[in-house]
């Protein structure tokens, strides 16, 4: 056998490998329903829960398919692991009435996280249905979002995904605890027309490769520069 055919081989080996040091939580085996109709919000909180419970790193996977998520909120305060990937191969869907969420705060909020790393996937806010609304001037809902609060060391890496708000990107953190060691890379969320914006405020970490721009305080936008977050 060639050098060239054994290389493959070796990366694929490495790469299960790496996986099996974690415990691995499959949404799938919390209930988790992968043809986009079946709300899976609670499935997601059990595998969340069962992975935070952990002594040890843990991998929350989300398999190929669709998963229709109503509202779902990841709060790490009780949190033993120090270590938690999400790593999704699959597509997040908010409901397609936008009247289920459109009034609510947040569609998926990460409160109090620490040393989360959220990889690939979809998030699909589907907000086709309320643009609509919104153009042709009538009494619409605000719409809703994903937000952090409190969270540090946490990585969101190659996620892509549609906004049902203008504000498709949002860092809500406070003064006294703000949200540190934040890294964005190749993050493209689009809102209409691809008129997306962010509202940051008192986060801090590393951006590159972003969509919407992240607005940042006196610091020019360059790949990979230490910046400083705050409000868009």
């Amino acid at each position: 056998m060639s050098p060239l055919a054994i290389f493959p081989l070796l990366f694929i080996f490495l790469f299960n490998l790496s996986l099996a040091a974690d415990t691995i939580y499959n949404v799938q085996n919390y209930g988790a329903k992968s043809n986009g109709k079946i709300d899976s919000s609670k499935a997601f909180s059990s595998a969340w829960k069962a992975a935070c419970a952990s002594t040890s790193a843990s991998t929350i996977y989300v398999p190929r398919g669709n998963y229709l998520i109503r509202h779902a909120e990841f709060s790490g305060q009780t949190c033993k692991s120090k270590t938690i990937t999400i790593q999704i191969d699959g597509t997040l869907l908010a409901p397609s009435d936008y009247n289920v969420i459109g009034n609510a705060g947040n569609w998926i909020k990460f409160n109090q996280v620490n040393g989360v790393s959220i990889y690939g996937g979809t998030f699909d806010g589907q907000g086709a249905s309320l643009w609509a609304c919104k153009t042709s001037f009538k009494n619409c809902p605000k719409g809703t979002t994903a937000s952090c609060v409190k969270i540090s060391d946490v990585t969101y890496e190659d996620i892509h995904g549609t906004s049902a708000t203008e504000v498709a990107v949002k860092l809500d953190c406070s003064k006294t605890n703000p949200c540190t060691g934040i890294t964005l890379e190749d993050v493209n969320l689009s809102y209409k027309d691809g008129r997306a914006e962010a509202s940051c405020v008192n986060a801090g970490g590393r951006a590159s490769g972003l969509n919407p721009e992240i607005i940042l305080d006196v610091i020019s936008v360059t790949t990979g520069s230490e910046i400083n977050l705050v409000r868009a």
